[in-house]
């Protein structure tokens, strides 16, 4: 099976040079997400907002890509703030409580200062 890759359609995947997701046989890679909407440009100042378009954008990878949110068995939370850990747990909690991917959770500077949270994850497609 051929590589296959997926975008979001966010200006920064040509410019930098990435996929919102890659699709190597069984396994899907989705690069590190933020929350901004890309249909509108726009980032809510809100974490939890934030994890949840980020999820959002996610989740429509992983379909394009054959796969689900139920379907993640790693993930990364980076967060620049440690006081937004909170809110954006508890989103991640709604979400994966029931999955419970192997995950870590970074506290790290982001290359947007309206960022308030990035996720990467890797899935497996369905049915395998």
């Amino acid at each position: 099976m051929a590589r296959q890759l997926i975008s979001s359609g966010s200006e920064y995947e040509r410019k930098f040079g990435y996929s919102r997701a890659v699709v190597d046989g069984d396994d899907i890679f989705v690069a590190g997400t933020t929350g901004f909407d890309y249909a509108t440009g726009e980032i809510s100042d809100n974490p939890a907002e934030q994890a949840r378009q980020t999820l959002r954008t996610i989740e429509t990878a992983l379909i394009e890509a054959g796969s689900s949110l139920n379907d993640v068995v790693r993930a990364r939370y980076y967060v620049p703030n440690a006081d937004d850990w909170g809110p954006i747990a508890e989103v991640l909690g709604e979400v994966f409580g029931d999955i419970r991917p192997a995950a870590t959770a970074v506290i790290t500077g982001l290359i947007d200062s309206r960022m308030k949270v990035e996720i990467e994850v890797t899935a497996r497609k369905q049915g395998i």
